[in-house]
C-alpha cells in the first residue's frame, strides 16, 4: 500500500462541531475518551507508539492517553524466487490512531513526540497568521473508527509482489508451467498479472496467478 495523503474530511466527516470533548459533562461524568488520527513521519509509526506510551506514563497523562493503534491487516509478500512471507500491511501508512481525552497536556504529549508531524484536521495558526496556538483537532467519527477497524480486521491476507512491468518471469504452476516472460500488467488486488509468453513461436499475453511464478533475475 503506497502512503496515503488524508484529508480532514475523510476522518471526521460526522463530527464537524466537535472540536474537543469537554473536560467533563454537567452532571460531573468522567471526561469522554475519542480516536484521533496522527500523521507521522515515513516508517515511524512503531517508534512513535512506543515513545508516545512512555512519554504518557512519564507525563503523568497515561490515564488519559488510553490506546495508541497502528490498524494493520494480513499480508503475503512474494519473493523473487517464488517464496512467500506472512507479514502484516498498514492501513493508513504514516498514520497512528490514539485514543485520548483531548486537552492542553494530551495535546501537547502528542504533539512534542518525536515524529510526530501533527494531528489530522488541526491548523497551526503561525502558519496562517492568525493568533498563535493550534486549534485543536477534530475527533474521528464512530463511523469512520468503525471502516477503519473493520478493515484491519479482514482475515484474508493481502499479496504483496515485488513486480513490476518489464520483468523477467519463470512460470511454476499450471498449464505454462517452465514457459518464460515478460510481466505486462500487474493486478495487486486481483493477485494475478499479465506476461507475454511465447507459445507456438508467437508472443501471447497470459493472465497467471502470482502463486504460479517466480521473478527472474
Amino acid at each position: 500500500m503506497s502512503d496515503v495523503d488524508l484529508t480532514t474530511d475523510e476522518f471526521a466527516a460526522a463530527d464537524l462541531a466537535a472540536d474537543a470533548e469537554p473536560a467533563a459533562s454537567a452532571e460531573g461524568r468522567a471526561p469522554i475518551a475519542r480516536w484521533y488520527a496522527v500523521q507521522v513521519a515515513s516508517s515511524c509509526e512503531k517508534k512513535v507508539k512506543a515513545t508516545l506510551e512512555q512519554r504518557a506514563v512519564t507525563l503523568g497523562v497515561d490515564s488519559r492517553i488510553l490506546e495508541i493503534e497502528i490498524p494493520q491487516t494480513p499480508a503475503v509478500k512474494l519473493k523473487k524466487d517464488g517464496s512467500r512471507t506472512s507479514t502484516e500491511e498498514k492501513v493508513f501508512p504514516g498514520y497512528v490512531l490514539v485514543r485520548m481525552v483531548l486537552d492542553e497536556d494530551t495535546m501537547m504529549a502528542v504533539r512534542s513526540t518525536p515524529n510526530v508531524i501533527n494531528f489530522v484536521g488541526a491548523e497551526d495558526r503561525r502558519a496562517t497568521g492568525k493568533a498563535r496556538g493550534h486549534i485543536k483537532p477534530r475527533p474521528l467519527s464512530r463511523q469512520e473508527v468503525d471502516r477503519i477497524f473493520k478493515r484491519a480486521a479482514e482475515k484474508k491476507p493481502v499479496v504483496k509482489v515485488d513486480l513490476t512491468e518489464g520483468d523477467q518471469i519463470l512460470v511454476t504452476a499450471g498449464p505454462f508451467k517452465d514457459f518464460q516472460g515478460e510481466v505486462i500488467e500487474v493486478s495487486g488486488d486481483r493477485n494475478k498479472l499479465k506476461a507475454l509468453l511465447s507459445i507456438f513461436g508467437r508472443e501471447t499475453p497470459v493472465e497467471l496467478e502470482f502463486s504460479q511464478i517466480s521473478k527472474q533475475s
